[in-house]
């Protein structure tokens, strides 16, 4: 039987998750993989004036729009998110900046982009945001991309977890057999679609859907789990636990350990709608 969905976050609780991140921008900028390029190909087949990656944290999708446009603008609040980013993204321009406020003039951008990052803005503020600094006819893109839940090793994972057997077999407790199961199956309880609703200047969205594989050691998955939000805001013992309880899966009922790798499926659901005008 199907996880019941996680209750959906308060204004609280989904303020604190978004501000985490700056906690972690060094992990976050090792192991969380950007968006494929094929994603950005489709938002863009052809290279445009300026561009802007909106919530760009540290830059994983702001390296892929390189040689796409003359000029490339990085949006992002946190400041720790967006040193790392210029660090690793050099040439592109970096400003502090969320949805609800682009620190850029009327109709001087071609194309806004957001990877990851969509569900954490007031939607409908951000909408009329982003249509002052799109250009008519400009293009809005929101995607999300990461490992599919629901598919290959981490399905198997979950599978695993949630069975009655689940702990015997891995030799973990109950506690720390919950705690891991919630997290693989967390979809973060927010939102994960661009919708458009009335009063805002842009068309329905079109979607496309696009998968790919990466190959990760345990190391990576785990380096990997440690980047997600309700991860970085454990406290540091319940942290360690659950990701010693990761490692301890990984090795002992799914046999990854060391140098060996295994294809984790990846998924991205990809948006974009046009500007009127």
């Amino acid at each position: 039987m199907p996880e019941p969905d996680p209750p959906a976050l308060t204004p609280e609780q989904k303020a604190e998750r978004a501000g985490s991140f700056g906690a972690a921008a060094a992990q976050y900028e090792r192991y969380r993989p950007g968006p494929p390029v094929a994603a950005v190909d489709w938002v863009l087949p052809t290279p445009v004036h300026t561009v802007v990656d909106l919530g760009a944290g540290t830059g994983a999708l702001t390296r892929l729009l390189v040689g796409r446009a003359d000029e490339v603008v990085a949006v992002e609040p946190d400041d720790r998110m967006r040193a790392t980013l210029i660090e690793s993204v050099p040439g592109v321009r970096a400003v502090a900046g969320r949805g609800e406020s682009i620190p850029l003039p009327d109709a001087s951008v071609d194309a806004v982009l957001a990877s990851s990052s969509w569900h954490w803005m007031d939607p409908v503020p951000t909408l009329l945001e982003v249509g002052r600094v799109l250009v008519p006819g400009g293009t809005l893109a929101a995607m999300w991309s990461g490992p599919d839940p629901d598919t290959g090793l981490i399905a198997q994972a979950r599978s695993l977890l949630s069975g009655d057997g689940g702990a015997g077999t891995v030799g973990i407790d109950g506690d720390s057999q919950a705690e891991l199961s919630a997290a693989l199956g967390d979809r973060n309880a927010l939102a994960q679609a661009l919708q458009i609703p009335p009063g805002v200047p842009f068309d329905q969205p079109e979607e496309t859907v696009i998968t790919w594989e990466v190959a990760l050691n345990a190391d990576e998955l785990i380096g990997l789990l440690g980047t997600f939000s309700w991860v970085i805001l454990m406290e540091d013992a319940a942290r360690e636990r659950l990701l010693e309880t990761a490692r301890s899966v990984l090795r002992d009922a799914l046999g990854v350990s060391g140098d060996v790798t295994v294809d984790i499926g990846y998924r991205a659901e990809v948006f974009k709608a046009r500007r009127h005008g």
